[in-house]
């Protein structure tokens, strides 16, 4: 989700940096989405159209039609509880350049789809927490057994804020792809950890991207 060694600010590091204002993946049981989900798609397929904040090569712009989704599934809208952690030292989170960035993991969510028991941990970035407006953003890499079918090989992400309660919800249906899915010369992504693989099928989110 990097270019030129440089973090990008907007949407988690795909919607990690350019769409974060967009994003409502996690919350609070009872807080409302600024946007629905169709809302959400429909403005980011506008900004892929945008020369200032495409993560798309210059090139393919003009011919862009829009991302592929599946359709909104409330299965994969669950309530989950999360846990603070405490403790932990930032680490050295690889990614698909074989370089590293430093995260720490901040805490976990326990959930359960279609009857499966998950968890999935999740991370706090120092260098973009100590940016104005980033303080309560965390991040959420994952993979299931729709990767390398009909979603990218290298998982997926979401968004999240840091709760006010141990109570929340988890929608998958914005699950997204990291931008080295649209460029992979442009940028490099963290790669979602093995603690972070989920041992069923998210039929929900972002699909592949064209022909990668």
């Amino acid at each position: 989700m990097y270019r030129n060694k440089t973090i990008l600010i907007g949407f988690v590091l795909g919607c990690i940096y350019v769409f974060l204002k967009y994003c409502s993946s996690v919350q609070p049981e009872g807080e409302a989405k600024e946007l629905s989900l169709d809302e959400h798609r429909i403005q980011k397929d506008q900004s892929f159209r945008e020369w200032n904040s495409s993560p798309l090569p210059k090139k393919e712009i003009g011919s862009f039609t829009g991302l592929n989704y599946f359709p909104e599934n409330k299965v994969f809208k669950v309530e989950a509880e999360f846990k603070r952690v405490s403790g932990e030292k930032p680490f050295a989170f690889p990614a698909t350049n074989d370089t590293s960035y430093l995260y720490v993991k901040y805490g976990e969510l326990s959930f359960t789809v279609n009857g499966v028991a998950c968890k999935l941990s999740v991370y706090q970035s120092p260098d973009i927490v100590s940016q104005k407006g980033k303080e309560d953003y965390l991040f959420i890499p994952f993979t299931d057994l729709t990767n390398g079918k009909e979603t990218y090989g290298g998982g997926r992400y979401l968004d999240f804020r840091i709760p006010e309660s141990e109570k929340v919800y988890l929608d998958f249906n914005y699950a997204y792809n990291p931008y080295c899915v649209y460029d992979p010369t442009g940028y490099y992504c963290p790669i979602p950890p093995k603690e972070n693989q989920l041992p069923i099928r998210i039929e929900a989110g972002e699909k592949n991207f064209g022909n990668h």
